[in-house]
């Protein structure tokens, strides 16, 4: 792959890459766009999928069909509908229905055989509530010997939130607000979810049996836990107890709907036990990403390590803990014989807004790369890119971040507060400013967080 291939799916990265430590920051977009285009969960399925006389091979295992067996599609995700698309391209008639639920402001296509429905990220809405109605309503109307085929992505969980007995969406909604300001990881955050659900769970592929049920996801999820990542369709393998005490860890509990206070007490709180796994495959992962990123980087004329597949934590450390590395890596001078690129995902970093949950504009991973920008200070020869590969960090228009050795000087040049920005949340308004916003559109694929550290030698003006 070119370097003007590896970076076409970032908008402005001619752009980034003209200021500041310019080499740099173009190798660290060319290798973060390998690991973008590594990401395409469409070309993933079409490698996956495909139909036969009789049956429908998928990941190399067959699933025989009758005649009059039906194939479904249920899904909803920021990288279902590419999926979905792919599996109209490649089972045609085979294919007998379904529906999907994207989200709101995405490029949606509409669907020859498959229902396209649009909900509301990241917090549900009516919208996300009428989304997972029907497809329960799908699911209840499956019968033996039928094929559902799920695609639940990253976002699933508000795009398709279905409230309990007994618990009003306004009270569903109040909890996604309280976990996701609290700054908890999304293991735990789901663990929660899936105890205050009519579709989580497995609750979803409760509703499927006795039809044959087959997942096709992707991973955004560190370490690929799958009932944190296609939860609907697979065994839940958290407890209510597990849930409860996070609330109570976290602070959560007495701020919580007194509906889901007494939900959760209840018996209906807890996820069924399913009678069999359904076969899930992981059509793309943030490990395959990392692979494609370090050949880039390779393919560069630079050294490549791959520091982790599984990063977790607040993004603010995560940035700081890079930038280290980074000074590590080369000893931030730049004197090294070739450059380095250290690259890795995760999933996404956290955010913790506090108890008044007051943020400006930005997400995880612009907030990563301001406080990376602080940490490596002045000089240093670095750049750093971390990017949400839905191509929406924190719900903005930008992926994510650069920022290199320079970044410090040029915000202190141009009176913007790198500090102010990251104690109140504001890292997008700052890198706005500074014109270090990576910008890719609606990618149609979600996959862990990525990000590239570029280590010198390299020429840098300011």
């Amino acid at each position: 792959m070119s370097a003007p291939a590896a970076t076409a799916l970032i908008a402005n990265a001619g752009e980034l890459a003209g200021r500041g430590m310019s080499e740099l920051r173009e190798l660290a977009l060319r290798v973060a766009g390998a690991g973008l285009a590594a990401c395409d969960v469409g070309l993933a399925t079409e490698a996956a999928v495909r139909a036969s006389n009789g049956s429908i091979e998928i990941a190399g295992r067959a699933y025989p069909l009758a005649d009059d067996a039906r194939v479904i599609v249920v899904g909803s995700g920021k990288a279902t509908l590419a999926i979905a698309a792919a599996l109209e391209r490649r089972l045609g008639a085979r294919l007998d229905g379904g529906a999907v639920v994207v989200r709101d402001g995405e490029d949606t296509i509409a669907l020859e055989r498959i229902e396209v429905l649009v909900a509301d990220h990241p917090l549900p809405s009516e919208r996300s509530i009428a989304g997972a109605r029907r497809l329960a309503e799908l699911a209840a109307g499956v019968r033996a010997g039928d094929l559902v085929l799920a695609s639940f992505t990253g976002g699933s969980s508000a795009l398709t939130s279905l409230p309990p007995p007994g618990v009003t969406g306004d009270e569903k909604r109040r909890l996604h607000e309280l976990l996701l300001a609290s700054g908890a990881p999304i293991t735990e955050i789901n663990a929660v979810r899936k105890h205050v659900s009519g579709l989580k769970g497995g609750r979803l592929a409760a509703r499927i049996a006795p039809a044959t049920l087959v997942n096709l996801t992707a991973s955004d999820v560190a370490g690929d836990i799958l009932d944190a990542i296609t939860d609907p369709t697979v065994q839940d393998g958290s407890t209510v107890a597990e849930a409860v005490a996070i609330l109570r860890e976290r602070g959560l509990w007495d701020d919580l709907p007194e509906s889901v206070q007494r939900h959760l007490a209840s018996p209906e709180a807890e996820s069924p036990r399913l009678g069999r796994e359904p076969h899930t495959v992981l059509l793309v992962t943030g490990r395959s990403a990392c692979e494609a990123m370090a050949l880039e980087a390779r393919a560069a004329g630079a050294v490549a390590q791959v520091v982790s597949t599984e990063l977790e934590g607040e993004a603010q450390e995560l940035g700081r803990m890079l930038a280290a590395l980074a000074r590590e890596a080369g000893d931030g001078d730049g004197s090294a014989a070739s450059p380095r690129v250290l690259v890795g995902c995760g999933g996404e970093a956290t955010v913790s807004l506090g108890r008044d949950g007051t943020f400006g504009d930005g997400g995880p991973n612009q907030e990563a790369a301001v406080a990376a920008a602080l940490a490596l200070g002045e000089g240093a020869a670095v750049s750093a890119c971390f990017l949400d590969t839905d191509g929406s960090d924190g719900g903005t228009e930008a992926a994510g971040g650069i920022v290199d050795g320079h970044t410090v000087v040029r915000a202190a040049r141009g009176e913007i507060d790198l500090e102010a920005a990251l104690a109140e949340h504001r890292s997008g308004e700052a890198l706005a400013e500074l014109g270090d916003r990576v910008i890719t559109g609606p990618t149609q694929t979600n996959v862990n967080d990525l990000f590239v550290v570029a280590v010198g030698p390299a020429e840098a003006s300011v």
